[in-house]
């Protein structure tokens, strides 16, 4: 349960990057106060308890990952009684919190009463909110992740206060629109109106890149609370300086050691049984994809055409190896 006055990171939902062996990954490096799943889509019918089960398998374990940090169920639809029965559905099988995804911009999603679509009906927002708060027991939180907007950011402040009326713990808010998907710019200073002028916290989210892009986020939005997605694999590092500028955390500077996150992350997969070879190498390739587009990740020319995760461990293991040579 986030609160007004303790300050918190979260490890943002992305879907196909950060899965239970990812999120394990990130619960194991100590920097996140907490992460959300990937979104569960609520369409014609409410679904099933095992479905929750088995796309949050840590509801299996106290809605907590093997290396402990706290997973919330996040979910995602237009319509408050099917969304309410599956919020009910999800707390029986294990969730002690949900979150209601407002944010989704990709096309399909919108096009079929999901995300980002509701809005442009800021009434419909507080509905869906308001079934989910009725249906799960008081005890558990329920969130709402939003944008500015459609298409116009200037709408946030009627669609927060709708999320708010209909009984949200606490808001999540990217600083773009819709319309932006993921371009620039963001606009930090919208998410500190909407901190102010509710008595809920207020999660900033967006365009976190850099310890500086946080320390201006924090500056302009006046939140302790944020969630980090694309920064946090781009450069590992990163959460743990956010974090230890929130006071979450201590102990030595974190190095960001790639060889050693990637085996990480296979053997948390290989716990999981569920992946063949091919679909972990495809996961490391895209979190090096990210890396070297939005980070400093340098090997990724010198492995991205490996076939197979012993032939992208021995690159790996190659391009250390020349660099040691190169400083000596």
């Amino acid at each position: 349960m986030l609160n007004l006055e303790t300050p918190a990171l979260a490890l943002a939902p992305m879907d196909g990057i950060t899965d239970a062996p990812m999120r394990a990954l990130q619960g194991s490096l100590g920097a996140f106060t907490y992460a959300v799943s990937e979104f569960i889509r609520v369409s014609n019918e409410p679904i099933p308890l095992k479905v929750f089960r088995r796309e949050v398998p840590e509801l299996w374990h106290g809605a907590r990952t093997l290396t402990g940090l706290p997973v919330h169920v996040q979910l995602l639809g237009g319509d408050p009684e099917r969304m309410a029965l599956s919020a009910a559905r999800a707390c029986k099988a294990g969730a002690t919190v949900i979150d209601i995804n407002f944010g989704c911009p990709a096309p399909t999603v919108n096009k079929h009463d999901g995300g980002a679509s509701l809005l442009r009906s800021p009434c419909r927002v507080r509905d869906v909110v308001a079934a989910v708060r009725t249906a799960v027991p008081r005890d558990i939180p329920v969130s709402a992740k939003l944008r500015l907007g459609w298409d116009s950011i200037e709408t946030i402040h009627e669609t927060a206060a709708m999320a708010a009326e209909g009984g949200a713990s606490w808001l999540t808010i990217h600083a773009r629109t819709r319309v932006q998907g993921y371009a620039p710019p963001v606009y930090w200073p919208s998410i500190g109106e909407v901190r102010s002028a509710l008595s809920l916290p207020v999660v900033a989210n967006g365009d976190i890149w850099t310890f500086e892009d946080f320390l201006r986020c924090r500056d302009e939005t006046g939140c302790i609370h944020f969630m980090i997605g694309r920064g946090a694999l781009a450069n590992p590092a990163l959460p743990h300086q956010i974090a230890r500028e929130l006071g979450l955390a201590a102990g030595p500077v974190f190095r960001t050691d790639w060889a050693v996150l990637f085996g990480k992350l296979v053997e948390f997969i290989g716990d999981g049984g569920e992946k063949g070879p091919q679909r972990t190498l495809c996961q490391l390739k895209q979190w090096m994809k990210i890396a070297h587009h939005y980070g400093e990740f340098p090997d990724f020319d010198l492995v991205k055409q490996s076939q197979s995760l012993d032939e992208l461990f021995r690159g790996l293991s190659e391009a250390s190896k020349e660099r040691s040579r190169a400083i000596a």
